[in-house]
């Protein structure tokens, strides 16, 4: 499969090489990147660690792409991350989905990466006696860590973690199906982010990466046009 960085290289000027591929996209789609490229965010994330159950994946890829959540850090210690279209509904496509799959401890080179990136490690656990989301800091760029459906998060994260969140339960069972624990969760933390003064949008370079990699997804001649736009512009 052919990386989307792979057809970009010896491309020099992306904004030049975005609007000749607009030329065959219609202007509707156009409109509708732009609109979505509004809501946008790095600022908080949703780690995803060891799901074994395909559906409940795909279903937080979904919820993450619904609230505006740029990033996807999935982890596979032990259980592989599958796409399934009919649940994501193609959220894949406009999600980036960063894969922690090798051999080796992928818990602490995801938790490492996301540090060096500047975020906050928060593991979500209802058997920590610590911050409701209500009451999270939304300041803070933070990475939230949902576990497996049966052992919950790995004492990897639990120890890394910067902080503890939780959502508020009221009945018999100890947890909540993790895509509806995700579906909590961002409603809560993205609804007052975008209610603050918080510079959580994209930056301009990010939104014009973007823009590209979506174009690329959509254009079924991609790959040819793009060859056609590095061949014109070399001459």
């Amino acid at each position: 499969m052919i990386e989307i960085r792979d057809l970009l290289s010896g491309v020099g000027d992306k904004q030049a090489l975005l609007e000749f591929l607009q030329r065959y996209m219609t202007d509707k789609r156009t409109r509708r990147f732009e609109e979505v490229l509004t809501f946008r965010t790095r600022h908080i994330t949703l780690a995803l660690e060891d799901l074994y159950q395909e559906r409940n994946a795909n279903a937080v890829i979904r919820t993450a792409d619904c609230f505006g959540i740029q990033d996807g850090p999935i982890i596979e210690n032990f259980h592989q991350y599958k796409i399934s279209s009919g649940i994501s509904k193609g959220a894949e496509k406009w999600v980036n989905i960063h894969l922690y799959d090798r051999p080796g401890k992928n818990t602490e080179t995801c938790i490492d990466q996301l540090k060096k990136k500047g975020y906050r490690i928060i593991a979500t656990s209802p058997h920590r006696n610590d911050t409701l989301v209500y009451d999270y800091d939304i300041r803070i760029k933070s990475a939230f860590f949902l576990g497996g459906e049966k052992e919950g998060l790995s004492e990897a994260v639990m120890n890394a973690a910067d902080g503890f969140v939780k959502l508020p339960m009221y009945g018999f069972t100890e947890s909540f199906n993790i895509s509806v624990a995700a579906a909590l969760l961002l409603e809560n933390l993205t609804g007052r982010l975008r209610q603050s003064d918080i510079p959580w949008s994209l930056s301009d370079e990010e939104k014009l990466d973007l823009r590209l990699d979506w174009t690329i997804k959509t254009i079924a001649s991609a790959k040819n046009l793009i060859e056609k736009f590095r061949d014109s512009n070399q001459k």
